[in-house]
């Protein structure tokens, strides 16, 4: 079996050590997240390319592909000829993972909310400072919303 879609070496292991940190996934499902990157055409991977293109075994790449799957990062489909499962990055990521930040800010912004009612000293510096980071998550979560409305 050959590669059904033709990579740059440079960019892919770029790909591969920005993706992994990023998601913060192990370097095999960062190898395939970052092979998928090249499929521009959208034909889809199979198991089987990724097994021999990455050299590695069944079993690694089973759970590593597992391991995308369950965090959305890509989905599978299979032809209606063919039992082979295909493998694409899933377009929708994008959104969900900034879906997923905005949450994370707006938590933080109840927290630090929460927390600012329960203190009992008032420091007029510290109250500050919160107020300045609040303003910024706030602001950046308004951003990311109208871009993600854009999507």
């Amino acid at each position: 079996m050959h590669n059904s879609i033709e990579i740059d070496e440079k960019i892919f292991q770029d790909a591969v050590r920005f993706y992994g940190a990023i998601f913060n996934i192990p370097p095999l499902a960062s190898k395939i997240y970052a092979y998928l990157l090249f499929d521009h055409e959208r034909v889809g991977i199979t198991f089987d390319e990724f097994v021999e293109v990455l050299s590695a075994s069944k079993s690694s790449v089973s759970t590593s592909i597992s391991l995308l799957l369950n965090a959305e990062l890509i989905v599978d489909h299979n032809k209606m000829d063919e039992r082979k499962r295909y493998f694409f990055l899933n377009d929708e990521y994008k959104k969900i993972r900034f879906e997923k930040i905005v949450q994370k800010m707006q938590d933080e912004l109840k927290l630090l909310d929460d927390l600012n009612n329960f203190k009992k000293n008032q420091d007029e510096e510290y109250n500050e400072r919160i107020e300045a980071y609040k303003a910024l998550l706030n602001k950046n979560i308004i951003n990311i919303q109208e871009s993600l409305n854009k999507l």
